[in-house]
C-alpha cells in the first residue's frame, strides 16, 4: 500500500482489476480521468474474478463459467508483466488487453494476448505465462491484498486510498460501477463524493440495479 499522503502531495490510489471485467474497464477509464483533474497517484494490481470465483463455479451460468475459464491467461500474462518488467508494466498493458476485449470485442485467446503485449511495448512471448501456473502464487497474493481489505462478497475492481484512522489503515471499497464512464468535471465530482462517502467510518454500501449493459462510449 502506498505511503499516506501530505497536503503537497497526490492521493495515492491502489487499483486492482480483473482484465476481462467490462465494468472494471468502465470504471479503470474513469479514474484515469480523474487522475488528469485530481491530484492522484494511481497504483495498478491485478486481482482474479476467477480465483474469486473457483470455490463457487456451480452456481454459475454456463456463459459466466466459461468466462472464468478464459479469464486465468489474462491475469496470469499481467502477473508475469509485473514480476519481470516491474509495476510499470500494468497499466499500458490492462489498457491495450481492455481495448482488445472490450471496444474491439476480440477473443480472450493467446493471438490477442500477443497482440496486446506488442501494443504495450511487452515482449509477446509473455503470452506462454497464460498457458502455466508458475506465476500463480504471486497472483492469488495480490488478489488477497485486495480482497482483504473489503471482504469476499464483492468482485472487480476494488480501489483504496489513505485512510483518517489513526491505525493508518487504507479506506477500501469495491466499484464504483459506472455506466457510461463520466468524463471532464462530471468525472472529477463523482470521485469528490465517492471519496467523501468512503471515509465516512459507517458507511457500508449504496447500490441500485443495472437496466443495461456496459457503454463503452
Amino acid at each position: 500500500m502506498a505511503a499516506p499522503t501530505t497536503p503537497e502531495s497526490p492521493i495515492p490510489v491502489d487499483f486492482w482489476f480483473d482484465p476481462v471485467c467490462p465494468w472494471t474497464w468502465l470504471t479503470s477509464r474513469w479514474l484515469l480521468d480523474v487522475a488528469g483533474r485530481r491530484p492522484l497517484e494511481v497504483s495498478w494490481h491485478v486481482m482474479s474474478l476467477s480465483v474469486l470465483n473457483e470455490n463457487r463455479l456451480d452456481e454459475l451460468p454456463e456463459r459466466i463459467r466459461v468466462l472464468m475459464g478464459d479469464a486465468w491467461a489474462p491475469v496470469r500474462v499481467l502477473t508475469a508483466a509485473r514480476l519481470l518488467h516491474g509495476p510499470e508494466a500494468l497499466e499500458p498493458l490492462y489498457t491495450a488487453l481492455g481495448t482488445r476485449y472490450h471496444l474491439e470485442q476480440q477473443p480472450k485467446n493467446r493471438a490477442t494476448l500477443e497482440a496486446a503485449l506488442h501494443d504495450a511495448g511487452l515482449p509477446t512471448d509473455l503470452a506462454a505465462a497464460g498457458c502455466t501456473d508458475r506465476y500463480d502464487e504471486e497472483l492469488r497474493a495480490s488478489h488477497a491484498r485486495g480482497i482483504t481489505l473489503v471482504g469476499q462478497d464483492v468482485g472487480s475492481p476494488i480501489i483504496a486510498v489513505p485512510g483518517t484512522d489513526p491505525s493508518g489503515d487504507p479506506v477500501a471499497f469495491f466499484g464504483p460501477v459506472v455506466n457510461p464512464a463520466p468524463k471532464g468535471e462530471d468525472a472529477a465530482r463523482l470521485w469528490d463524493g465517492v471519496l467523501a462517502v468512503a471515509s465516512a467510518p459507517s458507511f457500508y454500501e449504496i447500490k441500485r440495479t443495472r437496466t443495461g449493459g456496459p457503454d463503452f462510449r
